[in-house]
């Protein structure tokens, strides 16, 4: 029989060199108390198993140091196994021999020549303790957390039930303590692995590598003792919302090299280099007027951006949308992942822009409205909004007209449109002009009724007199009111036959006046007045009916008046002398 001695063993003790005298006289093999034996399994009962190590008795081992979880002996007659010998049975009594010290001890031979060789021990990670796990090598173990894997790891539970290799950082087998590393045999492991991805890491190069770790920002991959950054523009062509949607942790992916910096110790890779930049040649399949289907990917307050192609991307701004409505918001149109059809308004490879329509796939109403509603056509409409400078009415569905204040009454000066119009009114009116290009149509509420300015000379003859009130005094003149939203305007000059300074001085707003019509200027919707010309008017015809009256009797006419009154002034007039004296 073969023996083992473990190192740590003390010196026999006096009853083994007894034993040992008597096995000596049996002619039989030394067996000493502390060594590790093999032998055979005679007999095995629920109670006891007996082994015979060739002494001169049998050994018996408890059968509860061979049942495993289920209570089931994990032994039968006829096998050879390994023994440690606890007592050799002194004064007659029975050899005690133990399965479960010969297992350790052989567990703790094999974890001391792995500490001091540098190899490694088999193990399975069973639980978490606090700083880190407990690893079953034959004996329990400890594994620090900063030691499970290269990286700092935030769940340690995963790690629960795995089989793997350890490295053996140190042990005391008198306190039965042995600390384990993973760590130290993976940094071993990319160590030599790096080494042989050092000899083909250059810039170009495409290398197949397992993704590590999916951030925010990009991913990290293995190629192979080093890690490389893929960031997440490097992902695609097109669009990526977020790394984890291109790749996960463990999967294996083919990578270009991008760029090495040594000195900083990092690689940047590409994945999406691996395929042609769709923007090179975009041009040879889509150009300006090109209807083509998409899918709206992202939205933003400004538009939507659609994929017309894998790797392309348009935009159709919130201001192409609808030939009607205006958008508030692309979200109020479409959604996130709905199909499109759309047209290429313009086509920009180099700033990598496309700029699409989406309410030109549909007929445009505005195109339609000049045929449908000429210019002078009468239309009602529903006022939806008031403004300082007129009223927005819809004539027709998505099309809203405007009414300017200019264009409310022909006459009356309006100064807001609420004095005419009230938002909900239903409103008739006339089309004045149509914009296509603009998307703006004009309006008009006066122009259903006759301009009174038209007739204006009509009503008002020149020469004819006429009563008013004043309206406003300037400097200038005053103006007078001759009917509602008609004015006149008397000049300083023509207020009356005696030079006005300042007509403020003379008349006040309210006051009424009565001049004769001047001038009417249609174009400019001038009337000018002159109550100077009306005192002259009056003068002339006293006048008149005075010599009307004494022309019979005396056959004296106006012109004999006049030269009478001609020849008194020279007769009054002193004459002067060359030199401005007296004649």
């Amino acid at each position: 029989m073969i023996s083992n001695k473990p190192a740590d063993e003390g010196s026999h003790t006096d009853e083994t060199m007894e034993s040992f005298d008597d096995l000596f006289e049996a002619s039989v093999i030394s067996v000493q108390v502390g060594e590790i034996v093999k032998g055979d399994v005679v007999s095995v009962d629920s109670e006891t198993v007996t082994v015979d190590i060739g002494f001169k008795s049998e050994g018996l081992i408890p059968a509860s140091e061979f049942s495993d979880a289920s209570d089931e002996l994990k032994v039968k007659s006829g096998d050879q196994i390994e023994v440690y010998v606890d007592s050799l049975g002194e004064h007659g009594g029975p050899i005690k021999l133990s399965y479960q010290r010969a297992k350790q001890w052989r567990v703790w031979k094999v974890i001391e020549e792995a500490h001091n060789a540098n190899t490694t021990v088999r193990g399975k990670v069973v639980g978490r303790v606090k700083g880190g796990l407990m690893v079953d090598v034959g004996v329990s173990a400890f594994l620090p957390g900063s030691h499970v894997d290269i990286r700092p790891t935030r769940s340690l539970d995963k790690y629960i039930g795995e089989e793997a290799d350890f490295s053996v950082l140190k042990f005391n087998r008198s306190r039965g303590n042995v600390v384990v590393s993973r760590r130290a045999l993976i940094e071993k492991e990319r160590e030599v692995q790096r080494s042989e991805t050092m000899q083909v890491l250059e810039e170009g190069v495409v290398l197949e590598g397992v993704v590590k770790n999916v951030t925010d920002y990009g991913a990290f991959v293995d190629l192979g003792g080093i890690d490389g950054l893929l960031h997440v523009t490097d992902m695609s062509w097109g669009r990526v919302g977020h790394p984890s949607e291109v790749v996960k942790p463990n999967d294996v992916v083919k990578v270009v090299v991008l760029k090495i910096d040594t000195e900083a110790d990092k690689v940047s890779l590409g994945l999406k280099q691996l395929e042609d930049d769709p923007w090179l040649t975009v041009a040879e399949r889509l150009f300006p007027g090109s209807r083509v289907r998409g899918k709206v990917v992202s939205l933003a307050d400004y538009g939507a951006f659609v994929e017309v192609e894998s790797g392309v991307e348009g935009l159709v701004h919130v201001s192409e949308m609808s030939w009607t409505s205006r958008v508030q918001h692309p979200s109020k149109i479409v959604s996130i992942g709905d199909d499109v059809e759309v047209i290429v308004l313009a086509l920009d490879p180099a700033s990598r822009r496309i700029s699409l329509g989406l309410k030109q796939t549909m007929p445009n109403p505005w195109e339609q409205l000049p045929i449908d509603h000429p210019i002078g056509t009468p239309l009602t409409g529903t006022v939806t909004s008031l403004t300082d400078f007129g009223a927005f009415v819809n004539v027709t569905e998505g099309i809203d007209g405007l009414i300017h204040v200019s264009d409310m009454h022909w006459t009356k000066k309006v100064r807001h449109p609420s004095e005419v119009l009230n938002k909900g009114d239903e409103v008739d009116c006339v089309v004045l002009a149509i914009d296509v290009a603009h998307e703006r149509l004009s309006l008009g509420l006066k122009q259903l009724a006759e301009d009174p300015w038209s007739n204006m000379d009509n009503r008002y003859p020149i020469s004819t007199r006429v009563k008013g009130k004043i309206t406003n005094v300037t400097d200038f003149g005053v103006f007078v009111e001759l009917e509602e939203g008609v004015e006149g305007m008397i000049h300083v000059s023509q207020l009356a036959k005696d030079r006005v300074d300042d007509p403020r001085t003379m008349f006040s707003s309210g006051q009424e006046i009565e001049a004769q019509v001047t001038q009417i200027d249609r174009r400019e919707r001038r009337i000018s007045l002159s109550v100077k010309s009306l005192e002259n008017s009056a003068e002339k015809e006293e006048m008149e009916q005075y010599m009307d009256q004494n022309k019979g009797s005396s056959g004296f006419s106006l012109a004999d008046m006049i030269n009478e009154e001609l020849d008194r002034g020279r007769s009054e007039k002193p004459a002067n002398d060359d030199n401005g004296g007296q004649a």
